[in-house]
């Protein structure tokens, strides 16, 4: 198989070019061949997985078509790469820290206007990563809209033999569709061959959109990962030389059942390392949270009970949701929940050997706070021009606009309480572009930075990425928490929300009682998104610490970021003692073993089910880390666990809940399944599987 190699490194100047220039941008694992022409403009003349030689898209065997490379909508026209409206302008590789980039820079020949189509590898992952930066080079403002990041017709086989799974690549769906808010990965394969590509969109939130069109040829799909252009349209104002630069979409090519090319392998290995603003081989710390049960009723005196315990159990970082401020918007701590402010509770958590996390609402304020009192014309309107106002717990507060110059003062706010109150971590949290619970979305007023409503939507996106940009610029440590009901619906989670923070909390799963949805319903989450979105980018609460299944509820926390609430005051000696041997073990084996390497649902993931068992194992590639399996209520004594994609090798099996070895099994065994025991009346069984000697 023959590859162009780039050609030129140094950039061309703009000249006209009578012959075509190409390029290939890759790596060992895949490699993209794009190529330009003065009357077919740019276009991806080849994509190729190269460890098992498969072109998806072949040099003559394209459909020009379904190759448009991108589009967009400007001044009343669709402009697309793959056309002779653009000039080249130059092309030039550079190096990246773990990879490479190609940038092909392109002139509009009717509108004052650059294009640079940027593509990136990583070494060892066979992703090819995209974006697009437009740059006004006129003197008058330019409109976009309807704005495609990526269109290309790539073939996986025939038609009657290409699969697609949606939803972050769990749930099967026809082969002609439309992908919103939740498709941010979609899996396209064989089904014969199980070769594929996935789709990973950053399009923040429901500004996504991804259209696959499998019916149109009978050899290609038609992929399009675009921002949205009807239920949440997309428009965007470019003034003189102003530049944008839009989301990146990652083309991951594997083979479902062919070892490391297995997605499952391939995805949580290219996303946790990639997509994942920081990647710490120590893993996610453990956090506590006291919102449930104590929601805004906490005080000094709970918190003072509580961290005693948490520092006993070995929890990281001890944070104070909802109910410590005066008002939100504001750092004023509560004097009637903690009299002495937060000083004395800081220097406690530390002395405990943790750092204190702190919930900021970061649109949502109240009316007597500085910010509404000196700048009401930045909240947000309706479209009756009434200002907007969400729901709170603390009662109705009105909604600032983060695409107005209140982006600043947001920003300022949290790195303010960064400083004064010594924060490893922050829960921004509360409404901002659309509200979790029905409120209708974005902004109409006037003098903001937008110039219309559907302008403000993506804006007030790209405002939480100013505000989260200018706290890493002060404070690039800071874990920041983006939560589900900030990027504006339930469970969400996405790469757009990771490129502008560390964590999401995705859901408040209820678990108040023994018989609540509790670590089930948690589960559930997990395991229909850890294939495509990195498993410790993910909170999920409000898993309780302190129900009578202490095993389920660390079981369940370890398939993720680890959250625990709850009243840790109700734990017992011999509870929280456990506690402490699990998760220093846990903390040993996560520093000790890249168990974010995969990620692999067991038993009856797809729908947990009371009546089986359910699991997961996330491993390094050398078979080594963790296996949870859990009974529910099926009464079943032995879950025979499967695991066709073990590597080579030999391994051992260490039960953390019965702390005894349970034998040595080859990947053979794994294949056939290997039985796992539950102990009496334990619900759970938690295995370490190391390599044996």
């Amino acid at each position: 198989m023959r590859f162009w190699s780039i050609v030129p490194a140094a950039i061309l100047p703009l000249v006209s070019f009578a012959a075509p220039r190409t390029w290939t941008i890759g790596n060992g694992e895949i490699a993209r061949t794009l190529t330009f022409s003065e009357t077919s403009g740019l276009y991806t003349e080849r994509l190729s997985d190269l460890r098992t030689h498969t072109d998806f898209i072949a040099p003559g065997a394209l459909r020009m078509d379904m190759a448009q490379e991108f589009s967009f909508q400007c001044e009343g026209h669709t402009w697309r790469g793959a056309s002779s409206q653009f000039t080249l302008v130059s092309a030039a590789e550079e190096p990246l820290p773990n990879g490479k980039s190609l940038i092909i820079r392109l002139r509009h020949k009717e509108i004052p206007l650059e294009v640079s189509a940027i593509y990136n590898v990583y070494d060892g992952h066979p992703a090819i990563r995209k974006y697009l930066v437009f740059r006004n080079t006129g003197s008058a403002p330019l409109q976009l809209s309807h704005l495609n990041i990526e269109a290309i017709g790539p073939s996986v086989g025939p038609a009657d033999e290409t699969t697609l799974n949606t939803q972050y690549g769990a749930i099967p769906r026809e082969i002609f569709y439309t992908g919103r808010s939740e498709d941010a990965g979609l899996l396209i394969a064989n089904g014969r061959t199980g070769i594929g590509l996935a789709i990973l969109s950053e399009v923040p939130g429901y500004m996504k959109r991804t259209e696959i069109a499998g019916w149109d040829d009978p050899a290609r799909v038609r992929i399009g990962v675009l921002y949205d252009t009807d239920l949440m349209p997309f428009e965007r104002s470019l003034a003189a030389g102003e530049e944008f630069r839009t989301a990146a979409v990652s083309l991951v090519s594997f083979r479902n059942g062919d070892g490391f090319r297995d997605p499952h392998w391939v995805l949580p290995s290219y996303t946790s390392k990639v997509l994942m603003r920081r990647v710490n081989r120590h893993g996610a710390p453990w956090i506590y949270n006291t919102w449930e049960p104590f929601e805004r009723r906490i005080d000094r005196d709970t918190v003072l009970k509580l961290l005693d315990v948490a520092g006993e159990m070995g929890i990281d970082i001890f944070t104070i949701d909802d109910g410590w401020q005066q008002e939100y918007g504001e750092n004023g701590v509560s004097l009637t929940s903690f009299p002495d402010g937060l000083k004395s509770i800081q220097e406690a958590i530390e002395t405990k050997g943790m750092r204190l996390g702190l919930w900021i609402p970061l649109a949502a304020i109240g009316t007597s706070t500085a910010d509404y009192r000196a700048h009401p014309e930045w909240a947000a309107l309706d479209q009756q021009g009434k200002e907007k106002i969400t729901s709170t717990a603390a009662g109705p507060k009105v909604v600032m606009c983060l695409a107005s110059p209140y982006r600043d003062s947001a920003a300022d706010r949290v790195n303010q309480a960064i400083e004064r109150f010594h924060l490893a971590y922050v829960k921004l949290d509360l409404t901002t572009i659309f509200n979790a619970y029905g409120e209708a979305p974005g902004c109409w007023a006037k003098g903001h930075n937008h110039a219309n409503w559907a302008e403000s939507l993506n804006l007030i996106y790209e405002g939480i990425a100013y505000v989260t940009n200018k706290i890493y610029q002060k404070h690039p440590d800071v874990l920041l928490d983006l939560t589900f009901e900030l990027w504006g619906q339930k469970h969400v989670i996405d790469a757009g929300l990771l490129a502008a923070g560390d964590l999401d909390w995705m859901s408040n799963v209820d678990d108040t009682r023994p018989t609540s949805a509790g670590p089930l319903q948690a589960r559930t989450l997990l395991y229909q998104r850890a294939l495509s979105m990195p498993a410790e980018s993910m909170l999920i609460g409000n898993i309780h610490g302190e129900l009578p299944s202490i095993q389920e509820s660390f079981a369940t926390a370890i398939g993720s970021a680890p959250l625990l609430l709850g009243d840790l005051g109700k734990l017992s000696a011999a509870d929280r003692e456990w506690y402490h041997e699990k998760i220093a073990w846990f903390k040993h084996l996560r520093t000790t073993t890249p168990i974010s390497e995969s990620f692999f649902p067991l038993g009856s993931w797809l729908q947990p089910s009371p009546a089986k068992w359910d699991g997961f194992a996330r491993l390094a590639r050398t078979g080594s880390g963790v296996i949870a399996v859990f009974r529910n209520k099926s009464n079943t004594a032995t879950a025979n666990v499967q695991l066709l994609l073990m590597p080579e090798g030999k391994f051992k099996i260490h039960s953390v809940v019965m702390n005894r070895d349970m034998g040595v099994f080859t990947k053979s065994d794994w294949i056939r399944g290997v039985p796992i025991a539950f102990s009496g009346s334990e619900p759970v069984e938690i295995l370490e599987v190391t390599v044996a000697k």
